[in-house]
């Protein structure tokens, strides 16, 4: 019998679309805006750097390159999250 390998699976994430104050990420077919105004350090990114988001465990976002990580409890409760990321 063969059994398949073990380990950790986790659903992918994507970016649908950059707008001119934020972009969407598609999660678990659910949308989740990113705005600019909370999240300034994506402003300098290129298109480019933007999608290259990785989802590192159930509940987090990373892009590795620029050091950015974003828990899916703040993007999904922002009230809850009030403190603006650093410049």
């Amino acid at each position: 019998m063969n059994s398949k390998k073990r380990g950790t699976t986790t659903s992918a994430c994507e970016v649908t679309s950059i707008e001119r104050n934020g972009f969407w990420l598609l999660i678990d077919n659910r949308e989740y805006f990113v705005p600019f105004s909370a999240y300034p350090m994506f402003r300098r990114l290129s298109v480019g750097d933007i999608q290259e988001v990785k989802r590192i465990g159930r509940d987090q976002l990373r892009w590795e390159s620029h050091d950015i990580d974003i828990e899916l409890a703040a993007l999904e409760n922002p009230r809850e999250f009030p403190l603006l990321a650093p410049h």
